[in-house]
């Protein structure tokens, strides 16, 4: 044991001595110290992990992350002994081990440096609180740069940055304020064109430093709990992302119309209101597939009960919003009003379900019903609990619950105190270890009442707070934000971290939850949000009595907004297949461009571009009266949406940025599948899919996936993925399609529109047959043809 000097108020520094022994048990390696021990463990050929007993004595191995469907798939792997160091070896990867001090070095099969221990694990006693707090210190490499940490409302690049996760309700927030809602204690690194991942599985409040103290030195630690950490190779940027989410598990589909507009306010009440809402967007043909309710819905703010006063008939309301073509949402908090006569108050004191102070008092705070009591969802005795009491919301017709304030926030004193209790799932803890994870248990309880009770549909769960591998099961907003226009900013880049962080259904409010919009700004938010997979205007109620709906602005402004919402109707056959993409092998559906073009140093601090898909490269307008922006456009050859004009990549472009354009932009080759146009996703059979195919001299790939968009047939074979693959040249434009599944769509037919065809055609050939083109097949700059759903190859020259 190596040891140095510190405050008195953390004790000493210990650092691991040499290697006595090791041992290998399976895929697990264990080595030796004095004092400390390595466990390492090969899950895969690029995915590792290192777990530290400080002290000789493994902790629990639990976690509230990981999926249990993890698979370890190790191929071929081996230790190999040398004099300084141990190598570890997989496929992929070489795992440094130095003899005198368990410090690490991972290194491709060729090596080159990927990671590197600087000081490596080191801990101390944290004598005021108990326990210890645990170190890890890399090495930064030549040009390093960081990327992840879920939802932190700073530059994209975290490289300078020091972050700490404790969630925390920071109402207001502002750019750099730290820290925030959720906790996400994993990040990425490039440099050298070289991509990897560390996820840091600790629920203490951890702490990430990313060359802030020391320029180039990377550290992060818990003030509680144990070293263990994964190790993720990619080498590219997405490959780390997928491989997170095969540790913490991939997003269910969710039904079709969560991907709609949603509509949201802090209240809309009485009944009366929200059928005003709900007729004005149907009268203005404004699509809108969800309307949410806020606290004013209950009887006191007390969870899971109706307003006598303001709702008399829920379920009469609720089935007339679903005849026009709404699901409602409604919002449940944490806090559970102290009063003997409410019954859930009741039942969970008489089975002791609520939180406790360390000498046995109940945990105590005030909320909006005023003083509250709290249930421990670490118990899975009070999660059954939790997830039976959503029967009767569900049984009147609600469709998905908000779940808010549950970092948790109390009033006057901000969170639970340190000293509360937490079983843990069987391991008494105090809420220093359950902080982080509280909201996390609390949405994962609400999910599963959801499943159980609106089975077959499936469930609609948004969150605020949540700790990693939250994505099972839930959605996400950015939290109480404000309407200026740097919170544009923060929008696009919190969404594009937690994207990459492994939640990607995430959105902001629109136009700000605290404060009043401008129209222009509105309109603008709507533009941005129009490509983030949570799209949903949500504001606070205020003396003004103003609201942010569509409409809420002047007919100028209502006129864009409109057009806007149609084209994510439109879009919803490429975001869903985009979901499907993050469902199935978990790649982000939003992508910054360090992500698509890890190997373009241009990319690394770019946040005002970002990719939805395969193929949308979007960038919002960012201040008022701005009249046009410059974009960065990856390699490759990019279609400028409205108007098809074509630009080179690997360059910066300038864009004409009109109140009714943003700079939206369509990769050359793609696939973009469209619906007409429609008011709600149920609102009528679609009879065609539309296909805009952008001409492309380069082979290129897409897909588009389907299903009924809500139920379950999809897990037994109930939908289709389609493989489109265009091969053209400068005479002739050629696109094979494949067809893979079972789900009878009802849909027959497809439009094609042909984009950028650099040659005058005159002829179609459909699966060998020729027809010629001619007047009705022509269009500004597109050709159309009409084709049966199942076609095979189309040939246009």
């Amino acid at each position: 044991m190596q040891v140095t000097s510190s405050s008195s108020k953390y004790s000493v520094k210990h650092y691991p001595d040499n290697i006595r022994k090791w041992q290998k048990e399976g895929n697990y390696f264990y080595f030796y110290t004095s004092e400390t021990i390595l466990e390492v463990r090969i899950i895969s050929d690029k995915i590792v992990r290192f777990r530290y007993a400080a002290d000789g004595k493994f902790q629990r191995d639990f976690s509230y992350a990981t999926s249990e469907r993890l698979e370890e798939s190790p191929v071929n792997f081996g230790i190999r002994e040398f004099e300084e160091v141990f190598e570890i070896y997989t496929d992929m990867i070489r795992i440094w081990i130095a003899r005198d001090n368990l410090r690490l070095t991972i290194t491709d099969t060729e090596g080159r440096i990927i990671n590197q221990d600087e000081m490596g694990f080191h801990w101390q006693h944290y004598l005021q609180k108990g326990g210890k707090i645990v170190y890890c210190s890399k090495q930064i490499q030549e040009g390093e740069c960081f990327f992840g940490l879920g939802d932190k409302p700073t530059d994209l690049n975290l490289r300078g940055k020091r972050l700490e996760n404790y969630g925390t309700d920071a109402y207001g927030f502002q750019k750099d304020t730290d820290p925030l809602y959720r906790n996400i204690p994993f990040y990425y690194g490039l440099h050298h064109g070289i991509g990897y991942g560390i996820f840091f599985d600790n629920t203490f409040r951890t702490l990430f430093d990313f060359g802030h103290e020391r320029e180039e030195v990377c550290s992060f630690w818990a003030r509680g709990g144990e070293m263990n950490y994964y190790f993720i190779y990619g080498p590219a940027l997405l490959q780390v992302a997928e491989a997170y989410t095969k540790i913490t598990g991939t997003a269910e589909l969710p039904p079709l119309w969560a991907l709609g507009y949603q509509q949201c306010r802090w209240s809309y009440f009485p009944e009366k209101r929200v059928r005003e809402i709900a007729a004005e967007f149907r009268k203005r043909q404004i699509p809108c597939d969800v309307i949410h309710l806020d606290i004013d819905y209950m009887e006191g703010f007390r969870c899971f009960t109706w307003s006598k006063e303001y709702f008399p008939d829920p379920a009469g309301l609720i089935k007339d919003l679903a005849a026009e073509g709404f699901k409602v949402v409604v919002i449940i908090d944490p806090g559970i009003k102290a009063d003997p006569d409410y019954d859930i108050y009741k039942e969970g004191m008489e089975k002791d379900y609520f939180c406790k102070r360390a000498d046995g008092a109940f945990m105590e705070g005030d909320v909006w019903p005023g003083k509250c009591v709290f249930p421990d969802y670490t118990d899975p005795k009070v999660r059954d609990w939790w997830s039976s009491l959503f029967k009767d919301l569900l049984d009147t017709g609600v469709r998905g619950v908000w779940n808010d304030m549950n970092e948790p926030a109390v009033f006057e004193m901000g969170t639970f105190p340190e000293d509360v209790r937490h079983d843990y799932d069987g391991e008494d803890v105090s809420h220093r270890k359950a902080h982080n994870i509280y909201g996390h248990l609390m949405s994962k309880a609400t999910a599963a009442g959801l499943k159980k009770y609106l089975m077959p549909n499936r469930p609609f769960v948004i969150t605020r707070s949540c700790y990693a591998g939250a994505q099972r099961w839930a959605s996400v907003w950015t939290g109480d934000n404000v309407s200026e226009w740097d919170h544009l900013w923060l929008a696009s880049v919190q969404c594009q971290r937690l994207s990459v962080s492994g939640i990607s259904f995430a959105g902001s409010d629109i136009g700000g939850f605290i404060g009043e919009p401008d129209g222009e700004l509105y309109t603008r938010w709507i533009q941005l949000a129009t490509f983030h997979p949570l799209m949903r205007t949500h504001s606070a109620s205020n003396e003004t009595g103003f609201n942010q709906e569509p409409w809420s602005f002047g007919s100028k402004y209502e006129f864009i907004v409109k057009r806007f919402i149609q084209m994510r109707y439109r879009l919803l056959p490429y975001l869903y297949t985009t979901f499907w993409q993050y469902s199935h092998y978990g790649t982000p559906m939003l992508r910054p461009l360090a992500f698509v073009a890890q190997n373009d140093e241009h990319t690394y601090n770019r946040s005002h571009e970002f990719m939805l898909g395969d193929a949308l490269l979007i960038s919002h307008v960012e201040a008022a009266g701005m009249k046009e922006k410059e974009i960065y456009l990856p390699a490759g050859q990019w279609y400028y949406f409205f108007n098809d004009k074509l630009y080179e990549g690997g360059q910066t472009v300038t864009i004409a940025t009109p109140l009714e354009e943003m700079p939206l932009f369509i990769k050359a080759g793609a696939v973009v599948p469209n619906y007409p146009n429609i008011q709600y996703v149920d609102e009528k059979l679609i009879d065609e899919m539309i296909l805009n195919v952008y001409y492309s001299e380069q082979p290129t790939r897409s897909t588009l996936y389907e299903d009924a968009g809500d139920h379950y047939g999809y897990k037994n074979g109930q939908s289709n993925t389609i493989s489109f693959k265009q091969v053209s040249d400068k005479q002739q434009f050629r696109l094979k399609k494949k067809f893979f599944g079972q789900y009878e769509a009802g849909y027959k037919k497809h439009r094609v529109l042909i984009h950028g065809l650099p040659f005058k055609a005159t002829e179609y050939v459909v699966d060998g047959k020729v027809f010629k083109l001619n007047a009705r097949n022509f269009a500004v700059g597109v050709v159309k043809v009409a084709l049966e759903r199942k076609f095979e190859e189309l040939i246009i020259r």
